[in-house]
């Protein structure tokens, strides 16, 4: 041991010495500092800064030192001193250490600068926000607009590849983003690390490429163009000040300064008082799901009353309509929702590795972590629309063949629930079921693909992987599609169920060893009609000849690609993804991705709480639990809705039908494909 930390501190000692001599700063990490933030200010890309420090791709701690790539030739060392003052040419910056309850207003008024001027010297500010403990680098007069010129011109006279960032918007992809800039998916991970496992919206990237010219994409070098200001908001709710609130955590909520909340409300001059009503913007309510009434005899139309909630009315009508779900007007009848999540405290309690070691490595307990998390932000929507529900929440203790569950029904009287979510395990929401069959309580299973056994008061909510494809096909039908299906032999289970479930469905032949029979598969294709090709391989060079037969078919046939499930192949460098758009490449979906201004404005808040973006569980949680409860405040049973409605939350869609053998399952499926833009779209 003594000769390894012998051997490391001469490495650190002689790497130390190498990088002073180089062209390095030593920069000592603040609290709530990010890699993208620091990288920014000091005019570097993330992946200068994780070649100098591997380890900050892991973890990044307050007190932390990093190895700043410094363009100026001169060794310095940035210290976390409050207020300080740093020299820049002929001016002085000020670096200020924000304080609770100030905004961008009241620290440009104490330093006499610009909103503009502020954001322009933190271009992190963009996308943060300010926040308590953060330093701010507080510029001298003139400059944003001198540093912002001289570096322009710099980049102008070089002329060749720079670094660029792109914020990514709903609906990109690896792919188009790559394109775009014109480098590859790889690159983009090797500088992004962070987005290897998924794509945030709102991420900033840093990319090593060419900018579009129809677009104007701030580079690294140039300052970061202040945003523009935003619209006032015209309209307004009424909202009743809680216990310990305050002009901090009002701002928080409707992202208003202390100053704009006093002008809209002349008495908080005097205050934040309990109990107080004040007047705020509506805009930041929670998301409201949109509602598709299944076509039948009587539907819902809504019609507005006084207080600006949309309620149902039953009209005669044959059409379907799209209405918006909220509260029903005069339900005020107290509902009790129940959720079962297997927090597992008590082996939590019982590891003597540590709560914090159980988080890291433990897969499970973090997936119904973030299953909660999106719950709770759920919880707090019904809050502010006032929903008359009353929510318990309980440790059911689960593994895959044991739970707590039945003793919890009978200690808390499960029985008189309106509806509970959970468990997990699927053989553990069957046992929760058919205890509380005889007393119809719907039992809602969150998270199980598997096909459920026969129970009336069960609902799937995830849709199965045959539902999936059943949707795919049905589309496929009611285009009037010709469907041909290429199909690797080692795809049994997707050959067998072509066979069985999707009849008249052609199969291109394949070659004696395996590979596609491109003359099979063009003798297969129609002239007068849209041709979908279900490709299930996983072997590149069968993916290529395929579609590259039918980039060639498309001269004369209408042809679109078509999956089933997920391809890790189509991913890789060797698959040009042009050809996919050219192609409109199809595939079905339980979830989507959406600019819609409820969805962004979840996600919002979900960062603002978490201080992450919300993963697949997060929003799954927030989901399943938000349309539970707008379902329960209908004026109907579950059940009854269940029936009736088609709901679309933030990524899911519950379109519940009754299963022929007994209980419900969800068939709301997305199907998506490739437009020409680049863009993702939803074909159904």
């Amino acid at each position: 041991m003594k000769y390894f930390f012998t051997v490391f501190s001469i490495v650190f000692f002689m790497t130390c010495s190498a990088f002073s001599q180089g062209k390095v700063i030593k920069y000592t990490v603040s609290a709530g500092e990010t890699i993208n933030q620091i990288a920014q200010k000091f005019k570097v890309t993330p992946y200068d800064i994780y070649e100098l420090n591997p380890d900050a791709r892991t973890s990044l701690k307050p007190n932390t030192v990093l190895l700043i790539p410094n363009s100026s030739g001169k060794t310095a060392s940035v210290k976390k001193d409050e207020n300080s003052v740093k020299k820049n040419g002929n001016t002085k910056e000020v670096v200020h250490e924000v304080q609770p309850k100030e905004t961008f207003f009241s620290i440009g008024k104490k330093y006499g600068v610009s909103e503009e001027d502020l954001k322009a010297a933190n271009p992190f500010l963009e996308k943060s926000g300010v926040q308590i403990g953060q330093k701010l680098v507080i510029p001298a007069k003139g400059f944003a607009s001198k540093s912002a010129s001289s570096l322009d011109k710099k980049a102008k006279d070089k002329g060749t590849e720079k670094y660029v960032y792109h914020d990514v918007v709903a609906k990109e992809t690896k792919f188009s983003i790559a394109k775009k800039y014109n480098t590859t998916i790889e690159d983009l991970e090797k500088r992004n690390p962070e987005i290897v496992s998924n794509l945030p919206i709102g991420y900033r990237l840093t990319i090593k490429g060419i900018a579009p010219k129809s677009e104007t994409t701030a580079s690294v070098a140039n300052a970061v163009k202040p945003a523009e200001p935003s619209k006032k908001v015209t309209t307004y709710m009424e909202y009743q000040v809680k216990p310990k609130e305050t002009f901090y955590s009002l701002g928080r909520i409707f992202h208003l300064t202390q100053e704009e909340l006093t002008e809209l409300n002349p008495s908080l001059s005097e205050g934040v008082k309990e109990g107080m009503v004040i007047k705020v913007p509506s805009g930041y309510l929670a998301p409201v799901p949109i509602v598709k009434e299944e076509p039948r005899q009587e539907t819902e139309k809504p019609t507005e009353n006084k207080g600006g909630i949309q309620i149902l009315e039953k009209v005669k009508s044959a059409d379907p309509e799209v209405v918006e779900l909220s509260k029903k007007r005069g339900q005020n009848e107290r509902k009790k929702l129940v959720l079962l999540l297997p927090f597992n405290i008590a082996k939590i309690q019982n590891d003597t590795v540590g709560f914090a070691n159980r988080v890291k490595t433990d897969k499970f307990l973090n997936m119904t972590l973030d299953f909660y998390s999106g719950a709770m932000m759920a919880i707090d929507s019904a809050k502010t629309l006032k929903l008359p529900i009353d929510i318990s929440i309980y440790d059911s203790q689960e593994t895959k063949s044991t739970s707590n569950i039945p003793s919890l029904i009978t200690q808390n009287k499960l029985q008189d629930a309106d509806a509970i979510i959970g468990p997990f395990y699927q053989t553990n929401a069957e046992t929760t079921a058919n205890t509380l069959r005889l007393h119809n309580v719907p039992v809602i299973s969150p998270l199980s693909k598997d096909a459920a056994n026969p129970i009336d008061n069960l609902y799937q909510s995830i849709p199965t992987t045959d539902v999936v494809r059943n949707t795919v096909f049905d589309y496929m039908r009611s285009k009037n599609g010709n469907i041909v299906a290429v199909v690797d032999k080692k795809k049994e289970s997707v050959i067998n169920y072509i066979k069985q479930n999707q009849k008249g469905v052609a199969f291109a032949s394949l070659t004696e060893t395996g590979g596609l029979d491109v003359a099979s598969l063009k003798s297969l294709l129609m002239p007068n009609k849209m041709n979908y090709v279900v490709m299930e391989t996983a072997n590149t060079a069968m993916v290529k000849y395929t579609i590259k037969a039918l980039i060639e078919a498309q001269k004369t046939c209408q042809i679109q690609l078509v999956i089933l499930e997920p391809n890790s192949t189509l991913d890789t460098d060797e698959i040009y993804f042009e050809n996919l758009v050219k192609l409109k490449l199809m595939y079905p979906s339980v979830s989507r991705e959406s600019d819609e201004s409820r969805v962004l404005i979840f996600e919002k808040e979900y960062r603002l709480k978490n201080k992450v973006n919300p993963n697949t569980y997060a929003t799954r949680g927030f989901d399943v639990t938000f349309d539970t409860m707008m379902r329960l405040v209908q004026g109907k049973t579950y059940q009854e809705t269940a029936d009736l409605m088609t709901t679309e939350q933030v990524d899911n869609k519950f379109q519940y039908y009754k299963k022929e053998d007994g209980g419900h399952a969800n068939k709301g499926v997305y199907i998506l494909y490739y437009d020409s833009d680049l863009t993702l779209k939803v074909a159904n």
